[in-house]
């Protein structure tokens, strides 16, 4: 004997809870399976743009003061230029992922979501999906199961996506915050992501082309960085992870729709892709109530545009060194272009304001 459920999830992380929140809100019978257990960590930079804020709370999931850091803005920092620029309205936020992972549970349970943790998904079947050897019926199948989404492999979505590899190391350290911003700091050929979760202890995480990199290795590169540093106690061990960007033509077929990092994915240094998600989820929702799949496919088209042009500019200046100190020099002269450009990336920008904009950002080119 099998069991049953109107919509299910597989992968627990925060894709797969906010997607099971999303559709439980709307009224269907949710069920969530993976094969690890809570909390769910994952080394990223645990900084959270306002638009996840947003989402975080259209979804109901509390994110108390408590549970991190309020930031204010975004910083970027090179050898020998910075400038920053502060969030429009609303307020960014760090948070350990852990801890986010936790909250997100917790509003699952509250929801009635279903949630079969140590569960293993083996594979599809004609009318749902098999658990430990078991059916599990389902009229609506999400695969939240990450970057290597194995449900992806299964509906036949992974040969014609394009895709761009980069890797990352994550590290906490104990020391006293000197920012109130996320900070993305420039090297040569990498860049250092920094989230300060609290008043007191900070997350570092490295990004490169390199799979060797360590973050022992990379402090010759961030001197400034290194000075905060140098006699910081790490309050975790260094854990690494794959950052890839990817665009996949199609995102669902069938009754099976892919979300978060399964659906497509944007390099970390955009700090988007919780966001992304958390958009993601609520706009298959709105399709599942719908019925019709090809809405979703339209909107998480819209969603993920604007992310991914932001993320071929930055790993544009990851790629030419003296293309990025020329910009950073020019945005430096010209703070306000660098708020003009954060609000482009949060979506808070209007096409003429973005025309205006990019007019201004080519005119800093030329005479930096």
């Amino acid at each position: 004997m099998g069991w049953e459920t109107e919509v299910l999830v597989i992968g627990g992380g925060p894709a797969g809870l906010a997607a099971a929140i999303a559709a439980r809100k709307k009224g269907f019978e949710v069920t969530v399976a993976d094969g690890a257990k809570p909390p769910i960590d994952k080394p990223c930079g645990e900084g959270l743009m306002p638009t996840a804020m947003e989402a975080l709370r259209e979804l109901g999931v509390e994110i108390g003061p408590g549970d991190g850091q309020v930031l204010r803005g975004v910083r970027f920092v090179d050898a020998t230029s910075s400038v920053e620029a502060d969030y429009l309205g609303a307020s960014g936020f760090g948070v350990r992922r852990t801890v986010l992972h936790q909250r997100m549970v917790e509003r699952a349970q509250e929801c009635g979501v279903n949630l079969l943790w140590n569960t293993t998904v083996e594979g599809l079947s004609v009318e749902g999906a098999i658990l430990s050897g078991v059916v599990m019926k389902a009229r609506w199948i999400v695969g939240a199961d990450g970057i290597h989404s194995r449900v992806r492999n299964w509906i036949g979505l992974n040969g014609k996506a394009r895709q761009e590899m980069r890797f990352a190391q994550r590290r906490h350290f104990q020391v006293q915050a000197w920012t109130d911003c996320m900070e993305i700091h420039w090297g040569q050929s990498l860049q250092a992501y920094v989230t300060p979760l609290s008043s007191d202890e900070t997350c570092v995480s490295l990004i490169s082309r390199d799979p060797q990199m360590r973050l022992e290795d990379a402090w010759r590169e961030f001197p400034k960085l290194a000075s905060y540093l140098r006699d910081a106690r790490p309050t975790s061990a260094e854990r690494g992870a794959v950052t890839v960007t990817r665009r996949l033509r199609q995102v669902y077929r069938g009754s099976i729709a892919l979300t978060g990092d399964a659906s497509g994915s944007v390099d970390a240094i955009t700090a988007e892709g919780l966001s992304l998600s958390f958009h993601q989820a609520i706009a298959l929702a709105d399709a599942m109530e719908e019925g019709k799949l090809e809405s979703y496919q339209r909107a998480h088209r819209q969603i993920t545009s604007r992310p991914n042009t932001m993320g071929w500019l930055l790993l544009l200046l990851d790629r030419y060194p003296s293309l990025r100190r020329r910009a950073l020099r020019g945005l430096a002269s010209d703070p306000e272009l660098f708020a003009r450009l954060l609000a482009a990336h949060l979506g808070e920008a209007s096409s003429r304001f973005l025309a205006a904009t990019s007019l201004r950002l080519g005119w800093q080119f030329l005479t930096a």
